[in-house]
């Protein structure tokens, strides 16, 4: 009964919030991010679609009226601070590609959306770390934990935020209301602790966090990734022109090609959509002759390059300690 009255309390003040409009707004989503491939997953995850990967039994309750956040261990001055508090500092909105390091080759637990939030650089500035630390242990309100590089944090040009805000609306319960981490770059294990009541800033050497103490790595930077959303597996395709399409990315490095490969044929050059920023993911297209092959079952295959000029690797790797690798490929059969 307890549990189900704060959940209506939390509910309530979620419908009841509005937040502040952003002292530094993102800018417009470029026209021609859509590769204009039907069944492509959109560029912008919808909340209600959007992936939920944590270990809470239940949701938890949190009334935003108690909610306070702690920022200790290695700092020149401890801080807590209210929602109240944190909804007066300046916000800011950033469109950024979240991935889970749980993904399989080919998976949907990755999302795109646009946060609002305060930069987890501003509230560390007031704790002001101390010389030696290089980790923020984040906790939240049900006892996870996540280890995140202390650099990636205090960088104003990365872009971690404590979210108050997706998509438009206050965050939804089940993704972290009322205040999460968002990190551009860093899979969510060690980064996207959802509701968050606790910064420890401390050292990689002396502290470990929920899933590093299960055997995943301790860091977990997100690894270049593509996806073929179109022809699903086993679809009977026609002949003529067949759209291909998908989505890849590389966050904080951006995508800058992406190739498809027929069966054991060379690799050809997909078609880009347009690139929005290097934290969010890139749709591609590209249209597949198949006048000219046999009847019968084919397959396809993505790889994509990062902004850097690195190659994604076609070595396969399982999700556990820090991300799977692999290219994906989808068999279909040429009717």
């Amino acid at each position: 009964r307890a549990f189900g009255a704060a959940a209506r309390d939390a509910v309530a003040a979620r419908a009841g919030l509005r937040l502040p409009a952003p002292a530094t707004p993102a800018s417009a989503v470029p026209a021609g991010v859509s590769n204009g491939v039907e069944g492509t997953t959109p560029y912008l995850t919808p909340n209600t679609d959007f992936y939920r990967i944590d270990t809470a039994l239940t949701v938890p309750a949190i009334d935003p009226s108690t909610w306070s956040l702690r920022v200790h261990g290695m700092v020149e001055q401890e801080v807590e601070i209210s929602f109240e508090e944190l909804l007066g500092m300046p916000l800011t909105e950033e469109r950024v590609t979240l991935t889970c390091v749980s993904n399989e080759v080919g998976g949907g637990l990755a999302g795109n959306a646009t946060w609002l939030g305060v930069p987890v650089a501003e509230v560390l500035g007031r704790a002001r770390p101390r010389s030696g630390a290089d980790m923020v242990l984040s906790s939240s309100s049900d006892g996870f934990s996540a280890s995140t590089p202390l650099g990636a944090l205090t960088d104003p040009s990365r872009g971690a935020l404590l979210a108050v805000g997706m998509n438009g609306e206050p965050l939804p319960l089940e993704h972290g209301f009322p205040v999460r981490m968002v990190v551009p770059g860093l899979y969510g294990y060690v980064s996207a602790t959802k509701w968050v009541v606790d910064l420890e800033v401390t050292r990689f050497a002396d502290a470990t966090a929920y899933w590093t103490t299960r055997g995943w790595s301790a860091q977990g930077p997100i690894k270049t990734a593509s996806r073929i959303d179109v022809p699903k597996g086993f679809a009977q395709v026609p002949r003529g022109t067949v759209a291909v399409g998908g989505v890849a990315w590389a966050q904080t490095r951006g995508i800058a090609a992406v190739q498809v490969q027929v069966d054991d044929g060379p690799w050809q050059e997909a078609k880009l959509a347009a690139e929005d920023g290097l934290d969010t993911w890139r749709q591609w297209s590209y249209a597949w002759d198949t006048s000219s092959v046999s009847s019968g079952p084919h397959t396809l295959r993505v790889r994509a390059t990062d902004g850097t000029g690195a190659v994604q690797t076609g070595e396969r790797a399982e999700p556990a300690p820090d991300g799977a690798t692999g290219w994906h490929s989808v068999s279909v059969t040429v009717q």
